[in-house]
Formats: C-alpha cells, sequence, structure tokens
C-alpha cells in the first residue's frame, strides 16, 4: 500500500502537465519536459509532451467561404521583360469601351440615323459600315432613308445587312432609296433591344476571352525567364484584370437593361 502511494506521487504532477499539454496548439508543445516530483535519489523524472492537431470547425470554414480571396497587385515594371502588363489593362479597356460606343449607337429607345452608320454590309469589295456605301439621313421621326445612288449595286446587300442587324428594323427600297420605318416604341420592342444588349455584350465577353488567352499563352513561352511561381503570379494577375472586365462589362449591361425597360 505504501508503495502505491509512493508512485501515486511520481506520476501524479506528470499526469496532470500532459493534461494541461493536451489543450494547447502544436507550435506550443512540440517538445517540452515536464518538471517531476524529486524522488529518494535527487533526481527529476522528464516527461515528453503530447502533440495535439486542431480542426477547422464547420462554424469556422463557413465564416472563411465569405471572405474575398488576397487580390493580386503585381508591379508591371518588374515583369516587362515577360508581358506588358499596361497593354494588356489598355486592350481590355478597349473592350469596354466598344461596348459603350455599340450601346449608344445601336441600342437605343429612339432610332437615329447614326444609329445605322455603323451596320455590317458585305459586299464584293469586302464588309464595308452602312454609312461609306449609302447617304443616311433623317426624312422624319418615322422615317429614315438610306440613298444608295453612289453604290446602287450595293442596295440588296444594305436592305439586308439593316433586316439583320438586330434592331427590329424593317426596310423598303424605292430604286436606290433604301425607306426605314423607325419601329414604335413598344414594350415588346424594348425587351427585344434588351435581348440585343445581351448578345452584344457576350459579344465583348468573348473579345475579352480571346485578349487573355493571347496574354497568357504569351507569358507560358516566357518559362525560361522566369520561375514557375513567377509565371503562375503573373497568369493570376492577368485573370484578375479579366474579372475585373468582366464585371464592368455586367455593369453597363445592367444600367443599359434598366434605361431601355424604363
Amino acid at each position: 500500500m505504501a508503495l502505491g502511494l509512493r508512485c501515486f506521487r511520481l506520476v501524479h504532477p506528470a499526469f496532470c502537465s500532459s493534461l494541461t499539454a493536451l489543450t494547447r496548439t502544436v507550435s506550443e508543445v512540440t517538445l517540452q519536459t515536464v518538471r517531476g516530483r524529486q524522488d529518494d535519489r535527487g533526481q527529476y523524472m522528464a516527461y515528453a509532451a503530447v502533440p495535439v492537431r486542431h480542426f477547422a470547425t464547420k462554424k469556422a470554414k463557413a465564416k472563411g467561404k465569405g471572405q474575398s480571396q488576397t487580390r493580386m497587385n503585381l508591379n508591371a515594371a518588374l515583369v516587362e521583360d515577360i508581358i506588358n502588363l499596361e497593354e494588356v489593362d489598355e486592350e481590355m479597356k478597349s473592350v469596354i469601351e466598344a461596348l459603350k460606343d455599340n450601346f449608344n449607337k445601336t441600342v437605343n429607345i429612339r432610332t437615329s440615323p447614326g444609329s445605322l452608320d455603323n451596320i455590317t454590309v458585305v459586299t464584293a469589295d469586302g464588309k464595308l459600315a452602312l454609312n461609306q456605301i449609302g447617304q443616311i439621313s433623317m426624312k422624319s421621326p418615322q422615317l429614315i432613308l438610306v440613298n444608295m445612288a453612289s453604290f446602287p449595286e450595293c442596295t440588296a446587300a444594305a436592305i439586308k445587312a439593316i433586316r439583320e442587324s438586330g434592331m427590329n428594323l424593317n426596310p423598303e427600297v424605292e430604286g436606290t432609296l433604301i425607306r426605314v420605318p423607325i419601329p414604335k416604341v413598344t414594350r415588346e420592342h424594348r425587351e427585344m433591344l434588351v435581348k440585343l444588349a445581351k448578345q452584344n455584350t457576350n459579344k465583348a465577353k468573348d473579345s475579352l476571352r480571346k485578349v487573355r488567352t493571347n496574354a497568357i499563352n504569351k507569358v507560358k513561352k516566357s518559362k525560361d525567364k522566369a520561375s514557375e511561381d513567377t509565371i503562375r503570379l503573373i497568369e493570376k494577375q492577368i485573370s484578375q484584370m479579366a474579372d475585373d472586365t468582366v464585371a464592368e462589362l455586367d455593369r453597363h449591361l445592367a444600367v443599359k437593361t434598366k434605361e431601355l425597360l424604363g
């Protein structure tokens, strides 16, 4: 009995200290020694601490999902020998400007002569803008005229292009004069314009995708100039720039849709 009590006195402090170690993080208990009671010979007993791994709780994971990923902000000057990020940025911005210009010219409640200017006409000499082969004017608030006297051979092609422009126009021809009645502003007409705006936005995203792909392909060809980590960071930066541009295109579409539907 006396021997048992003596052993318990030796073990008890270490047992308590081990329980304390279990509540600490791994970094705090990598390897510690726990001081025990001094035995009869004046020596101390040493015990290794037990490392414990702490796992994230469901609540912590859910909180992490709501946080945005770290944004890239590479210094363009430091990677200019691999790719000119400023030029890539300008190309992406030009996609936005092209969409805004498209919206202003072709996606409006009230059709104007300027709306027909850039309609593409397929001719024997290639693709030409309508205002390059025809004289466009406003006859009245309800009628636009396109005079094809300078290029009469392109009249049929111009009519086809106007009809297929997606602007809900039904042109009529009198010799070399094309009459384009302006459609009434109905709910159906507004919804048709919204559909056209979405189509144009999708085309803009296709153009943006090409810019992104070309830029990343250029970076991949420069693997001999930089480490894999650097290449990966540049690709991430380009993808981030493209994502920001997509968000801007969607914002312009939302504004235009609200304007069209009233």
